[in-house]
Parts: C-alpha cells; sequence; structure tokens
C-alpha cells in the first residue's frame, strides 16, 4: 500500500463535523487544545478540535520561543514546576519532536550592579542544572563569554553564570499536534468559531459553531474548552453570569538582526525575580518579553511604543547599544500569558493550569507553560477518564510528524546549505513531501524573499497539508518571513500568487 493522503480537505471536515458524533469536542487550537486533540484520538477517541481563527494564531505563536525549566520560578519557590518542565524538556528534545525543539546553552550575566550576588546564583544555577539532569552549572569568565555572545557588554561584568535550555518554533509545534490528530483520526478544521453551546438532560451535549458563512451543529459526548485568552467567553455561552476564572498578561517582542554568530543565548535579570532574553533564532535575535496586566479584548493584543522602549532598554543592560538601536527592530509582536485569576503582580503569579467545570459538565483548562503542553494534555484526559470510558492512559511519549528517520532524510534537490537546514527543522523528515511538487514546478524553489531560506513550496504545502486559508496564516506561523522582517508587499503578493492557484478545493 501506497502513503496515506494527508491533504488537507476542507469539504471532508464540514462534513464530518455535521454528521458524525464525537466523543471529545475540543474548542481551540492553541498548543494545549491541539496536544489533548493529539492524545485523545492517539487513545482510539472519534475526535474533533475547532479554533475561530487560526491554529496557534494567538498566544501559541507569540511565546518567547522557549522550552525551559523556567529559572526565575526556582526564585518563587516553585521546584515542582521546574522540575516537570525540565523533565517535558528532555523528551521534547530527545522523543517528541527533535527537530523543533533544540538544546541551547544560556548565559545568565552578573553585573556589579545587578540585583544578583554571584554565590546565590550559583547555587541557584546548580538547583537547576540538578533538576534539568545537565552539568552546566559553572561560572563563565568574561572572555569566555564574550565568544559566546559577541556584543555582550563587559563594563562592570563580574561573570555569567551557565546553564542549559531549549528554543522552539512554537507555531510549528502546535501545527505538529494538530497534524498529530489529523492523522490518527481527528477532525480538525479552523476558521471555525464556536457561537453556542448545545445541551440534552442538562448535560452539554456538543456546540453550534459558525464556518464558512454557515452554522454546524456538532455533536460530542464531552467538551473541552481550552480556547486560552478567550476560556472565560466560551464559558458564558453556558452561563451569560459566570465570572473571570483566569486574569491576562501580556508579553512583546521585538526581533532585530543578529549580525554575528551567537553560541548562547542571554538570560537578563531585571530585579530581584523578572528576567528577560536575548535568543538567537531563526538569524534574528528575539528579545523580551514584558509582563503587563491586560483586561481588553484577547484579538487586540498588540505591541505599543512603549512596549519595544522597555524592551530594548532592558536588553541594554547586557548588550551593546548600537545591536539594539530602534531603527534595527524588524519585527514585534505580542501574546496574552493565561495566569490563574487572584490577586499581586503578575510577574509573580504561579504558571498553574486552571482547570474548572461548568455546570453542564463541560471542562475549561487554561493557563500553563508550552514547555509543559504534553503533561497538560495528559492530566485533561485524566480528569475526564470515567466519562470517555479510558481505561487504560498510556502516558508514554511518541514522535510528531517529523521527529522520526531524519538521519536518513534524502532530499530530491541539491538546495543552498541555509535552505537545507531551515527545512529541516521546520519539517523534519517530512522535507521530502513538501519538495515533492518541485519536481514537476522548479518555481517552487524559489526564495520568498532573497534574504531568507523560505521557498514557495513551503507556501503550497502550507495550503494543501497544514490548513493554512491565506497569507497571513503562511507568513507569520508557517514560515519564517514575519519574525524576520520580510513579510513586505512584495513577498506577500508572491505568497498570494502561489496560493491562488494551488489552495485545495
Amino acid at each position: 500500500m501506497g502513503e496515506p493522503d494527508r491533504r488537507v480537505d476542507r469539504g471532508r471536515a464540514l462534513d464530518e463535523l455535521a454528521e458524525r458524533r464525537f466523543d471529545l469536542l475540543v474548542v481551540g487550537g492553541g498548543i494545549i487544545g491541539a496536544g489533548i486533540a493529539a492524545h485523545a484520538s492517539r487513545v482510539g477517541l472519534a475526535v474533533a478540535l475547532v479554533d475561530a481563527g487560526d491554529f496557534g494564531g494567538a498566544t501559541s505563536s507569540a511565546s518567547s520561543k522557549l522550552i525551559h525549566g523556567g529559572l526565575r520560578y526556582l526564585r518563587l519557590g516553585d521546584v515542582r514546576l521546574v522540575r516537570e518542565a525540565h523533565h517535558e524538556r528532555r523528551l521534547l528534545t530527545a522523543i517528541v519532536a527533535p527537530h523543533l525543539v533544540r538544546r541551547i546553552q544560556f548565559l545568565l550575566p552578573l553585573y556589579r550592579s545587578g540585583p544578583y550576588r554571584p554565590a546565590v546564583v550559583q547555587s541557584g544555577i546548580v538547583l537547576y542544572s540538578v533538576l534539568a539532569r545537565s552539568r552546566l552549572n559553572w561560572l563563565v569568565d568574561p572572555a569566555r563569554s564574550r565568544k559566546m555572545v559577541p556584543p555582550l557588554r563587559l563594563d562592570g561584568l563580574r561573570s555569567c553564570a551557565l546553564y542549559a535550555d531549549a528554543t522552539t518554533n512554537d507555531a510549528r509545534l502546535c501545527l505538529a499536534n494538530v497534524r498529530a490528530a489529523a492523522e490518527a483520526g481527528a477532525c480538525v478544521l479552523n476558521g471555525a468559531g464556536v457561537v453556542a453551546l448545545r445541551s440534552s438532560g442538562g448535560r452539554l451535549s456538543g456546540a453550534d459553531v459558525h464556518v464558512d458563512g454557515e452554522e454546524l451543529a456538532v455533536e460530542a459526548r464531552v467538551v473541552v474548552n481550552a480556547a486560552g485568552p478567550w476560556v472565560d467567553h466560551v464559558r458564558r455561552f453556558e452561563d451569560p453570569r459566570a465570572g473571570s476564572s483566569v486574569r491576562l498578561s501580556r508579553g512583546a517582542h521585538v526581533l532585530v538582526p543578529a549580525d554575528t554568530e551567537w553560541t548562547a543565548a542571554l538570560t537578563i535579570p531585571q530585579d530581584d525575580v523578572r528576567v528577560t532574553f536575548a535568543v538567537p533564532w531563526s538569524g534574528m535575535l528575539l528579545l523580551g518579553t514584558t509582563d503587563t496586566p491586560y483586561e481588553g479584548d484577547p484579538a487586540e493584543v498588540a505591541v505599543g511604543p512603549a512596549d519595544a522602549e522597555q524592551i530594548l532598554a532592558e536588553a541594554s543592560v547586557a548588550l551593546d547599544p548600537a545591536l539594539i538601536a530602534p531603527d534595527r527592530v524588524r519585527a514585534a509582536y505580542a501574546g496574552l500569558r493565561v495566569l490563574p485569576a487572584g490577586e499581586g503582580e503578575s510577574v509573580n503569579a504561579r504558571r498553574e493550569t486552571v482547570f474548572t467545570r461548568s455546570p453542564g459538565g463541560m471542562l475549561n483548562v487554561a493557563g500553563g507553560k508550552l514547555t509543559t503542553y504534553r503533561r497538560i494534555a495528559l492530566e485533561t484526559l485524566g480528569r475526564l477518564r470515567s466519562e470517555l470510558g479510558l481505561h487504560r492512559l498510556d502516558k508514554r511519549p511518541w514522535p510528531l510528524p517529523g521527529a522520526t528517520g531524519l538521519e536518513r532524510v534524502s532530499l530530491p534537490f541539491d538546495l543552498e546549505p541555509d535552505v537545507r537546514t531551515h527545512l529541516l527543522h521546520l519539517y523534519g523528515s517530512l522535507t521530502p513531501e513538501v519538495l515533492a511538487p518541485a519536481t514537476e514546478d522548479p518555481s517552487l524553489l524559489e526564495r520568498l524573499h532573497p534574504g531568507g531560506p523560505d521557498i514557495a513550496a513551503q507556501v503550497r504545502y502550507a495550503a494543501t497539508h497544514e490548513w493554512a486559508r491565506d497569507a497571513e496564516d503562511i507568513l507569520r506561523r508557517r514560515t519564517t518571513c514575519f519574525h524576520r522582517g520580510l513579510a513586505d508587499e512584495e513577498t506577500r503578493a508572491r505568497v498570494e500568487r502561489v496560493l491562488a492557484g494551488r489552495l485545495p478545493a
């Protein structure tokens, strides 16, 4: 038998949503919802996953791109969270998504005017490294630190603490989970917003979903609300008087050209608890993040001039100001952290997952960390075992699509080194599938912008295999064009031309 057809068929998904009765309806296609759908499908449940926008279109593509234990959580006394996060980081790096999650060293510079004393930091790094099962727990002198991070500011620098974590492409990690769900039999659809919840005999029995100009009634035994910043909005479909179960904090980031090669990222102390990062990512330096309360419409979260000014000023604590001048900013984005409701500053809030039950039985899941999404998905299913008839829940990790066979990948074309590396990072062992149509249409090997490694074949693949509906989906979440500052009018027009001829029916 040949390979299964993995192309997106939106019409078939619409029919399936309307005609099939599901065991589980997951509302929200961010990393948590996608992870729940993927794990539920793999245990044989009939699953539907819907998102009003794009998969990973909000918080799950607006993170700091880190898979990490969370060094600052040690300062808050949350050793359990750090231990769990390190455990998940190891699994993601070794088994689940080694192509998307990559280990990197971090330097934490210790300046004479800074908030941390070297002895205190050293003891914290030792504990962090023990939890991480890492041997990197020493102090690095300024000369060696400068070799790892060439623009590091040396004035007043005592030394740097060294430890290890990992980076990822958050949007594509989310998309890989959506694909895993679909390959295991789930019905997945973006641009499909819940507009009402359905009930029978006092229990929720599904939802009305608005998609492509019409409303569909989706039937399901159990509904999980994983709508992220919109979790309370979905709760109020059932109970308009429902209060707030979470609070939101805005995190903004900016990106500047890297100019030189960094062999480590930076963790920059700002006060006794809060740190910011400077992370080499897709040829750029990712700077941030902020942490400010947010009470507006989640769809309107954005980076303001004050955010960018704050981020650059905080980065200048450890970096040459010339590297991070305002005119060097190429891209900026903001996302929302979902935190437990409560008092106190958001920077001190624990990154706990909030589970609540609605009167009709809907399980609401919000918050947590990108790093621990897999653990959150498994805990969600654990809370639903009796309702879903799950006699045994296998918690062992398994590889996402593209994660296995990397050492055996043979590409059908002789690509430029940066393009080859880029595609293998984003798609792993699925890269030959991405490139296959270029055999008949060599124009698909052309770069979308001369300044970056993304190529036209990715646009076609995004439409046929990755649920992309427009240029924005592709520029921001299926390629790296936006984050490199290359999503200009010409690049957007090129993407739209490829889409116009190759969007699936």
